[in-house]
């Protein structure tokens, strides 16, 4: 047989040279166009299933939350392995499905069995959610932004509104973690004496509160044959315009939260975590790929991203890498 290959080979000198020309330029070309990567992807396909479950204790979590979703999805379509892990006030399941099954399609399924199961749930329970399409090989990249005189706030905002939605928007991006800084809230100081003098409960503050902030709409003026669109805008951001929202109403007299409250911006608490760069402190972005994403390729994206962002942010807030 191999005497065979090499008369052939000899023979056809011409044609052989060709093929192997052509294997080699093949060869070349999906060297320099294949995906690279640190370490392969070892997991098969999994879609992680998490529903919050306020005020429960680990075992009724696993008793009226995990187990239900467990049972509904040990019978999907090519379900391999499900595990759970149930802990105070959430539930968080594993859905394993076998090697080569498409990841959207795995998604597709557990979708529609989470459907028919949330109405089998407490109605005190969240809606289970599906969770980033992820692997546990998938973080790419860990960013850091310190400054010199922008407050830990301040970075922490720039995070969560301009920078994470930036980077979420890359393709193949599939989540952003965000780490330190302090959480802007507005807060809502009550005073019992003030509250005891203009007769307010709290449960009619908290009612105030729900409500306020919010535009309405006034319907429709129709004037000299035209129509115009009443509407009124309550919604905003400013501190002064918040204390101005109405608790109550006593003979005609409105009683405002500013008169039995300070309202002011303040850091969210407890403060659950810190994150530093060098030693300083900072605020971390985490991000992960999505499978089958090519690590090199979406690097540069990120790193361009990146690069534009720094133009629009404060001069002393530095990001790296």
């Amino acid at each position: 047989m191999l005497n065979k290959i090499i008369q052939f080979s000899l023979n056809n000198r011409l044609v052989v040279l060709v093929l192997s020309v052509l294997l080699m330029l093949a060869g070349v070309y999906t060297a320099t166009n294949m995906e690279v990567d640190v370490f392969p992807d070892l997991n098969a396909p999994t879609v992680v299933v998490m529903t919050e479950a306020t005020g429960m204790a680990p075992e009724e979590v696993e008793r009226l939350v995990t187990f239900p979703v467990e049972t509904a999805l040990n019978g999907a379509t090519d379900v391999r392995r499900v595990r759970s892990s149930s802990t105070t006030g959430f539930s968080i399941v594993w859905v394993e499905f076998d090697w080569g099954t498409d990841i959207y399609r795995a998604r597709q399924v557990v979708s529609e069995k989470l459907a028919v199961v949330k109405d089998a749930l407490p109605s005190n329970v969240g809606n289970p959610t599906l969770g980033p399409q992820s692997s546990i090989l998938g973080e790419l990249m860990i960013i850091g932004l310190t400054a010199d005189t922008t407050s830990l706030q301040d970075l922490r905002t720039l995070a969560d509104w301009t920078i994470r939605p930036r980077l979420l928007s890359t393709g193949g991006v599939a989540q952003v973690a965000v780490m330190g800084g302090e959480i802007k809230e507005y807060q809502i100081l009550l005073n019992p004496e003030k509250m005891r003098h203009y007769d307010i409960a709290l449960d009619e503050v908290i009612a105030a509160v729900k409500d306020m902030n919010r535009n309405a709409s006034g319907g429709v003026l129709y004037e000299y044959g035209n129509e115009y669109i009443i509407r009124g805008a309550l919604s905003t951001t400013h501190v002064s315009e918040l204390a101005k929202s109405v608790v109550k109403t006593v003979n005609g007299v409105p009683i405002l939260l500013e008169h039995i409250a300070d309202v002011k911006t303040g850091n969210k608490s407890p403060k659950l975590g810190t994150a530093s760069s060098n030693g300083k402190a900072a605020v971390l972005l985490t991000v992960t790929k999505q499978p089958a994403t090519g690590t090199l390729e979406l690097t540069d994206k990120l790193d361009r991203s990146l690069a534009e962002l720094q133009e629009s942010l404060p001069p002393d807030v530095k990001v790296s890498t």
